[in-house]
């Protein structure tokens, strides 16, 4: 088992990155353990089983992590999908030692959260910016500026060259190189970052074997810095515990939430595929916004006046039932009318000629008339035009 699984390891290598390879190298020797210690029958890839595999998930259920409490449900699928892969690839490779059939299957996976980006707001965005433009540490304000203002990942910063920034035309651009996604990308850089980035520069000591952009006595400056300065200036703001990559999704969502296009986000971000980008549309939805603010006040007319939503905000089961259930009672029963029906009656006091208005009712006749005006009832606004002119002679 173990010479099929170093061969496996030896073969990834070629093609993923070292803490890809690691990964996977961490997730056969707990699998490969785990086995050898309480099934001591299996020597071969080609000996396991179903009940194998259901025995390391169990396993990975139960183990407590490393700051206490049960693995989180992220790291569980990480490591069955890598042991998948593992024998995946075997049955690709048509390996002598393999299993003779699939032994993880889909429903294995515990159910992946889909929790939103974390971001700053606007305004302790605001304040985060303030704080480090005030600081002394030059790193500190530099290095804020590019997380929030370029969008890079922090091992994205950390590699920017001596040469990353590039003038386009009459615009400067910095070039980010390859990173996560296997790509290198050439993001906008604002005037004031230029500024910061040819000052820094011009305090860099000269003879330094490194053509990296940030050196600390001539070493590659560590991703614990970057951190450190992000603490510290959020520290200051009075934000608590802000990361660097917020500094990236804060940027995105001020973009997205500004107008910039899917499309343009990321390029901007680097996304390899607009699925990655799609995410802070679920934060700053302007669609779902607008519909829910529309009905909101559909809804807040109910508490402030006795007027009905409107037909297109109600449903076909609510308006029925509140049609059955609006009845006028009369001297000798009831009036059950729909609201939505206009009656031929319905100023049959106002044509009686018993019926004796004075000037104070006049506010209430006029809106009287309008309303049959608004309904198109031409006989009951003429009924109420003929009481205002009445009105309006007697006044005269």
């Amino acid at each position: 088992m173990a010479d099929t699984m170093q061969h496996y390891l030896q073969q990834i290598a070629g093609t993923l990155r070292p803490g890809t390879v690691k990964n996977a190298e961490l997730t056969l020797r707990e699998f490969a353990l785990l086995t050898a210690a309480e099934d001591t029958a299996v020597t071969c890839v080609a000996q396991l089983k179903r009940r194998h595999i259901e025995r390391y998930r169990q396993w990975l259920l139960e183990r407590p992590a490393a700051r206490g409490g049960p693995l989180h449900r992220h790291t569980v699928r990480d490591r069955l999908s890598k042991l998948r892969g593992f024998l995946r690839r075997l049955d690709e490779w048509d390996a002598d030692d393999r299993p003779p059939r699939l032994l993880v299957f889909d429903s294995d996976f515990p159910t992946a959260d889909e929790p939103l980006p974390r971001f700053l707001d606007d305004a302790a965005a605001a304040k985060l910016l303030a704080a480090a433009r005030q600081d002394p540490d030059p790193f500190t304000r530099l290095a804020i500026e590019i997380l929030s203002r370029a969008g890079m990942r922090r091992s994205e910063m950390l590699g920017l060259t001596i040469d990353a920034v590039v003038q386009i035309g009459s615009a400067y651009w910095l070039r980010i190189p390859v990173g996560k996604m296997h790509t290198d990308r050439y993001v906008p850089l604002h005037p004031q970052q230029k500024t910061m980035l040819d000052d820094w520069l011009l305090h860099r000591p000269e003879g330094l074997r490194s053509n990296l952009l940030f050196t600390d006595h001539g070493r590659p400056v560590n991703a614990s810095r970057i951190e450190a300065a992000v603490r510290k200036a959020a520290e200051q703001a009075g934000l608590g515990r802000v990361t660097p990559h917020q500094l990236r999704h804060t940027l995105a969502t001020q973009a997205i939430n500004r107008g910039m296009s899917l499309e343009a986000i990321a390029a901007l971000l680097g996304h390899r595929a607009l699925s990655m980008t799609r995410v802070y549309a679920r934060i700053a939805d302007r669609t779902v916004a607008d519909e829910y603010f529309a009905v909101s006040e559909k809804v807040e007319a109910l508490y402030d006046t006795p007027r009905r939503l409107p037909a297109e905000a109600e449903g076909s089961e609510m308006g029925k039932l509140r049609r059955e259930m609006h009845r006028r009672m009369l001297g000798n029963g009831y009036c059950a009318r729909p609201v939505e029906m206009d009656c031929h009656f319905e100023s049959i006091c106002e044509s009686c000629t018993f019926f004796v208005t004075t000037i104070e009712f006049r506010p209430t006749l006029e809106r009287q008339r309008d309303d049959a005006a608004a309904k198109g009832q031409v006989a009951r606004e003429q009924i109420f035009d003929g009481l205002l002119t009445r009105l309006d002679e007697r006044a005269s």
